[in-house]
């Protein structure tokens, strides 16, 4: 399937999703850092800084967009989200970056194919209880984002008392070498379409690639319809659904109309008649400052 060109309006996008995402045929890919899956992790202490862009590793994928996973069973370990509805100003146009930006970007197809790491050391709040879970940050060089910000963005939603830490559950620390995790990669869209393989994302969505949360810089710029123009709240949760699938989620369905969206539900294509929702626990309490 041809990705939907520019300028062919939401009526290409949407037939796309209506295909579903689908399996590529042929030989396995090679795991993100560019080796055979299964050849072994860095050594701790590694350096991770411009870590080369490469395929995500071969693994099994979902069926087409909207299944989930058999319930009580892990996430897949390739997992993506299908084509949103195409919103005012997506594609190709200026947009507000939203929160945690102050100029108006515009979003490249393609950029420059290597990662820049955000430095590491933000540790859980003070009072945070659970088992630590590392996790790295990436930002393709060429876009118009700062490594810096997309970072504390993600460290501050994983850390929110309503993410996937609530309740003493675990508690995240951003690190920049050693063991990790969980990646999570601002990508272009045709990084992503790369990343992703065998899964089609059509440069259009994110996905979980069994290393990488790899967040589409096109979402992260435009958000999608069914969250109107709060693109923090859309931020917050394609973080929260990405890093679900790094911790083990598959996809759940809205369980009935004008209840919250489940965050793991697949709400960037369709809320299915739910509520936005961008938080794992939305009840486990407020956060004093949404930065």
């Amino acid at each position: 399937m041809p990705l939907a060109p520019a300028g062919h309006g939401p009526r290409s996008v949407l037939a796309a999703c209506a295909a579903g995402l689908v399996l590529l045929a042929g030989a396995g890919a090679l795991a993100a850092d560019g080796r055979a899956p299964g050849s072994g992790a860095p050594a701790p202490g590694t350096p991770a800084a411009a870590a080369p862009v490469g395929p995500g590793p071969a693994s099994p994928a979902p069926g087409p967009s909207g299944s989930r996973s058999p319930s009580g069973s892990p996430s897949p370990s390739g997992a993506a989200d299908g084509v949103p509805q195409a919103r005012a100003g997506d594609p190709g146009e200026d947009t507000p970056a939203g929160r945690g930006e102050r100029a108006r970007v515009r979003v490249p197809r393609a950029a420059q194919g290597r990662y820049a790491v955000a430095r590491g050391g933000d540790a859980p709040p003070k009072g945070h209880k659970g088992p630590l879970v590392r996790y790295l940050v990436e930002v393709e060089r060429g876009l118009p984002f700062d490594p810096e910000e997309f970072a504390a963005e993600v460290h501050r939603t994983l850390n929110d008392r309503r993410g996937w830490g609530a309740g003493g559950r675990m508690r995240f620390k951003r690190v920049d070498q050693g063991p990790a995790r969980f990646r999570v990669a601002l990508s272009s869209p045709a990084t992503t379409d790369a990343q992703c393989l065998p899964l089609r994302t059509l440069g259009e969505v994110s996905c979980w690639n069994g290393r990488r949360s790899v967040i589409n810089a096109k979402r992260w710029a435009f958000g999608v319809e069914g969250y109107g123009d709060d693109l923090g709240a859309y931020r917050e949760y394609v973080i929260s659904h990405e890093v679900g699938h790094a911790l083990g989620h598959g996809h759940e369905p809205c369980p009935s109309r004008g209840r919250p969206a489940p965050v793991m539900t697949q709400q960037t294509i369709s809320l299915q008649g739910c509520r936005p929702n961008p938080w794992p626990y939305p009840r486990a309490g407020r956060k004093k400052d949404r930065g």
